[in-house]
């Protein structure tokens, strides 16, 4: 009788254990063809060649499976790929495959038919010389100028152009890779990586740690590497490599200041790769190997915030996911939350709070652009039947750091530090939506207090467009000064002021806010204290140059041409593109610069600067 009600208390225990621990639910991505719930892709062996020849990409992508309904059928999703073949298992029996109908942006559905019990489906494909996702340059479009070079970029939906996948950021999975180049170059990818060339070009991969599709990158150049501490690193063009190792010289420094802020680093290493010209964002935060856009080695380490923000997403984007690009503030908010506090830990007060100042400007001016009643303004916004870029606008950034700023003056610092690394630890390695970001709040941080609910406002600040009128207001006693100086420079002269404003920041809000009816006069003057048309670093040349076209002072025009037709950084090319169509001699001025720089724009750059200028 023992053994037996043991035995029934044992069954009772693992049927409850059972019903408490239901299998995990997707939710539902517009942006993917694929049904995880039905069948997901957990794990990826890659073997790939990269044939600058033809520029392509080709090999397997073997998938283990996880065929939680027992169907006959897994979706992938795919763009302009050449499909060859689909294999199952280890003895690769061949299975039919067919690709639905094609849908603008998202490419097709791969439908693969499988069997109840197949764990592993083996791809065979190619890469076309559509693969919105892959930049191959020219050695000419390289710093070195000797080998040609190739890197990809997968936010938002462009994996798919360069490996079928399930290319939603709900879905996870780890990875193993080999990768075959020419033995001149050196392969890197989001994953754990060599420090040196060997002499077979051939290199292998491992990420561990279980990432969204976006996340999967790979880079291929004629690279060196150097170390910053035992932990961090760059890599780099060999006439690239001691500028950025300077440049970046407090790296490690940052790591340990996120530490110590919201908890441990979770993926090993810390490395970045300086990427030529073409890249075309600020940095984009692949897991161990952040990619950078070159425009960040201003030479005094003015420019280090974008790398405090790629940082970041090792906590919140990488560790922490939007479930899909509707909740793309969940990365982007907290990033720059993140960011800004690391950027006070490494840099002081001072400097956060200029930072503060200039990230509120932009979202000002990013309510202006959308008008505040736009629904585009909400941070919970619905990207469905669009491109989900279109909803990487500076709106989740910074509205989203204004809400946390929000948040963390009415609860206290101390308080609020806590929960954000509650909430990293509790759903790491997890992507989540923002309804599942609001009940951990409720219930981790309001605790049904009715009174500081109603101080947050957590609602209007998600759900309605604008921002709420109890929102944090930021102030620089720096900049104070500066917008004294202003009030009085047309008075007092110019000359002498450049030993007054001296940092980039101070640069930067000076330049904000200038009169707006400067005089060609006026303007000569300035950049002959200051010389901000010629020197300067790349944000404060960007930001000069936006007053220059508005003022005509064509002394800067060759200096806006060759900016414009140096660099693919989409949101640094997009503002001044802006104010030159605003009058028909700019517009003709802009279309023959775009016509002359198109060329060497990355895919997305050129997507994004064709709405402008037609």
């Amino acid at each position: 009788m023992k053994n037996i009600l043991a035995i029934a208390v044992i069954s009772l225990l693992i049927s409850c254990q059972k019903e408490t621990t239901p299998k995990h639910e997707f939710v539902k991505d517009a942006h993917s063809f694929s049904k995880p719930n039905e069948a997901v892709a957990k794990h990826l062996d890659l073997d790939i060649k990269v044939d600058f020849g033809t520029q392509t990409i080709s090999g397997k992508a073997t998938w283990t499976i996880e065929n939680t309904s027992k169907g006959t059928e897994i979706i992938f999703d795919e763009n302009t790929l050449n499909i060859t073949k689909v294999t199952l298992g280890d003895d690769e029996k061949e299975t039919p495959f067919k690709l639905g109908t094609a849908v603008e942006f998202h490419g097709k559905p791969l439908h693969i038919t499988i069997e109840p019990n197949t764990t592993k489906v083996n791809i065979y494909y190619s890469t076309t010389k559509n693969s919105v996702a892959l930049q191959w340059l020219k050695p000419e479009q390289t710093a070195d100028k000797k080998h040609p070079f190739v890197f990809s970029q997968g936010q938002s939906i462009w994996s798919r152009t360069w490996i079928p996948c399930q290319d939603s950021p709900g879905v996870r999975f780890t990875y193993d890779a080999k990768v075959t180049v020419p033995k001149e170059l050196m392969a890197l990818m989001s994953a754990v990586n060599p420090q040196q060339k060997n002499t077979t070009g051939v290199y292998t991969f491992k990420q561990d740690k279980a990432i969204p599709s976006y996340l999967m990158a790979i880079a291929v150049g004629d690279v060196t590497f150097k170390p910053i501490d035992d932990r961090t690193g760059v890599y780099a063009e060999h006439s690239v490599i001691d500028k950025a190792k300077w440049e970046f010289a407090e790296l490690g420094k940052m790591v340990v200041a996120a530490e110590k802020l919201f908890g441990p680093y979770r993926w090993g290493r810390y490395d970045v790769i300086v990427l030529p010209p073409s890249f075309p964002f600020g940095g984009m935060e692949n897991p161990n190997l952040t990619f950078l856009t070159p425009t960040v080695l201003a030479g005094d380490r003015s420019l280090t915030s974008l790398l405090a923000h790629e940082l970041g997403h090792s906590w919140s984007g990488n560790l922490v996911t939007n479930a899909t690009w509707d909740d793309i503030w969940l990365n982007e908010g907290f990033t720059t939350y993140v960011e800004h506090r690391i950027g006070e830990a490494v840099y002081g007060l001072d400097e956060a709070q200029m930072q503060d100042v200039l990230s509120r400007k932009v979202l000002e001016n990013c309510l202006v652009d959308f008008g505040k009643d736009s629904p585009d303004t909400r941070l919970k916004v619905d990207t469905s039947g669009k491109n989900p870029d279109d909803g990487l606008s500076d709106i989740p950034y910074e509205k989203g750091y204004a809400f946390l700023q929000t948040i963390e003056a009415a609860v206290g610092r101390d308080r609020f530090d806590k929960f954000i690394t509650n909430y990293f630890k509790a759903h790491a390695f997890q992507s989540i939506t923002t309804e599942d970001f609001v009940d951990y709040f409720n219930k981790n941080l309001i605790k049904g207090n009715k009174e500081l609910a109603a101080k947050i406002r957590l609602e209007e600040w998600i759900h309605k467009p604008g921002i709420p009128s109890n929102v944090t207001v930021p102030i620089s006693e720096d900049f104070i000064a500066i917008d004294n100086i202003q009030k009085t420079w047309r008075t007092t002269g110019i000359q002498g002021l450049s030993q007054k404003i001296k940092s980039t920041n101070e640069k930067i809000h000076f330049i904000d806010y200038l009169p707006k009816d400067l005089t060609v006069e006026e303007m000569t003057a300035i950049d002959k204290e200051f010389n901000f048309t010629n020197g300067g670093n790349f944000v404060i040349r960007r930001q000069w140059f936006i007053p220059a076209i508005q003022h005509q002072y064509t002394f800067a025009y060759p200096a806006i041409e060759l900016f414009l037709t140096s660099y693919s950084r989409t949101y640094s090319l997009m503002p001044l593109y802006k104010e030159m169509v605003k009058t028909n001699e700019g517009k003709v001025w802009a279309k023959t610069i775009y016509a002359k720089a198109k060329p060497g724009y990355h895919a997305t750059t050129v997507e994004a600067l064709d709405g402008v200028l037609q």
